[in-house]
């Protein structure tokens, strides 16, 4: 609940800065000289741009959320029983050999979404966040399949942007 919470917070507080940018940006744009109609019309890209990101990333979070809690209904969720540094990361020999019983167990059955999500999960374990992003995706992207009731291949994935 705590990363949750904090999330929440972080998307008000780029909420709040995002308006008080397209303020300014308004501001400059009434201004009617063409130097604060271009810097107004500048600062007006970035709320913007703030404002994609955070649904983007919002939508993301939703639906690799919503296969952890079905893969935790079924059972399948990868055991969090690595062990740690004292700093609390996990040490990064146990990391990989757990990456590579979730790619060959990826590997044996492509077409998954749930091999794809532990896959995802020992990616990050690994402290490999790209690869674990574009492997959730392609989970969310085979699970959407499966709902829709179509398979979902590679070019699939690449598409689902979460």
């Amino acid at each position: 609940m705590g990363a949750r919470l904090g999330y929440a917070v972080m998307a008000i507080l780029l909420v709040v800065y995002t308006a008080f940018l397209g303020h300014r940006g308004i501001f400059l744009l009434q201004q009617g000289t063409p130097v604060t109609v271009g810097l107004g019309a500048a600062v007006l890209v970035l709320p913007g741009l703030a404002l994609w990101f955070l649904w983007h990333s919002t939508r993301f979070a939703r639906r690799a959320g919503l296969l952890a809690r079905q893969l935790e209904a079924e059972g399948g969720l990868p055991v969090d029983d690595l062990p740690r540094t004292p700093s609390g990361r996990i040490e990064k020999a146990a990391a990989d050999a757990s990456f590579e019983r979730y790619r060959a167990e990826t590997e044996a059955n492509p077409g998954e979404w749930r091999t794809w999500f532990r896959l995802a999960v020992a990616y990050h374990d690994a402290r490999d966040t790209p690869r674990a992003r574009r492997a959730m995706q392609h989970a969310i992207a085979l699970h959407a399949g499966e709902r829709a009731g179509t398979a979902s291949g590679p070019a699939g994935a690449a598409s689902a942007d979460g």
